[in-house]
């Protein structure tokens, strides 16, 4: 995720950053451009001598508005969808790391400082499914050298080759976490309170899981995405044919200008929309599953 200050208007207009829209609309920029000025070199030298037509295209103008107006509400719909996937995927990060805080601090003060060993087990637990979790969203797993990295317990360094060979690793994590809070209680270090406490903060853990997953796993319904991609196509090929009368050579560069508007909203909306993959724009859930480990650590060990 880019950090900036959004006071700095002037760093704004001037920088271009990898993830730029324009970058990549720059083939069909070029494109459009050529179609714009073979446009207004046929009007030009044609409706110089046919004023009936002069005044058609003025009619057409009136329907090409209310299409815009149309595509207005199309292209505010696509970007609300798309943020509120991307602020959902938020609100889930921001409800893992709570519940990691909450559970580490609980167990924390149950534990006391006579049980040194549980203590590391809970830390190293909540650490690598924070990490976990962010490679399972990239559609990617956590190797066995990172789990061993991660993990400072003799009771996860048994444990690690298995987590790294299953097919749902934040499943296998959370299944061992939940065995580990069983056997605390057989051992009498829990009690039945406790334990029903426990379980709902960690049923959170499973539910940002699942939540994440569905973001991830349910796109744009294929249709509105094709349709509203035709749409800005014919809308900006029509530009030309329309305004080229009023505004001579100049509808070149606001035909342009015009498509770079419109592909740049819909080129944003999908990027943020699945804001898991790690691009410039999504969220940056390694740096929150190494707020989460550093937090659990501080509180635990």
């Amino acid at each position: 995720m880019i950090s900036y200050s959004p006071k700095e208007w002037f760093s704004f207009i001037f920088r271009i950053h990898k993830s730029e829209t324009f970058k990549q609309l720059i083939p069909i920029l070029i494109g459009v451009a050529l179609f714009a000025a073979a446009i207004a070199i046929l009007q030009i030298e044609l409706l110089e001598s046919n004023k009936k037509m002069t005044e058609l295209v003025k009619g057409i103008a009136t329907i090409y508005t209310l299409l815009g107006f149309t595509l207005s509400l199309l292209l505010t719909f696509r970007s609300n969808s798309a943020y509120d996937r991307w602020w959902e995927g938020r609100k889930q990060w921001g409800e893992l790391t709570n519940a990691s805080r909450t559970f580490a601090s609980h167990m924390n003060a149950i534990l006391g400082e006579q049980h040194p060993e549980q203590r590391q087990v809970v830390s190293d637990y909540l650490k690598i499914y924070a990490y976990t979790l962010q490679y399972h969203l990239k559609s990617q797993k956590m190797d066995l050298e990172e789990y061993e990295n991660c993990v400072q317990s003799e009771h996860l360094k048994s444990r690690v080759a298995d987590f790294s060979r299953a097919n749902h690793q934040p499943i296998a994590i959370y299944s061992s976490l939940c065995n580990y809070v069983q056997q605390l209680f057989l051992e009498g270090k829990l009690n039945n309170q406790e334990i029903y406490h426990f379980k709902s903060e960690l049923d959170v853990l499973m539910n940002v899981c699942g939540a994440c997953e569905r973001i991830k796993n349910t796109p744009i319904p294929f249709s509105y995405s094709v349709f509203l991609k035709k749409f800005i196509f014919f809308y900006v090929m029509l530009f030309p044919l329309v305004y080229c009368v009023h505004m001579s050579y100049y509808i070149i560069p606001v035909t342009v200008f015009i498509l770079y508007v419109l592909g740049s909203i819909e080129l944003i909306a999908e990027e943020i929309e699945d804001p898991f993959n790690g691009e410039a724009n999504d969220l940056p859930t390694l740096e929150m599953a190494e707020n989460i480990g550093g937090n659990v650590t501080s509180i635990l060990t």
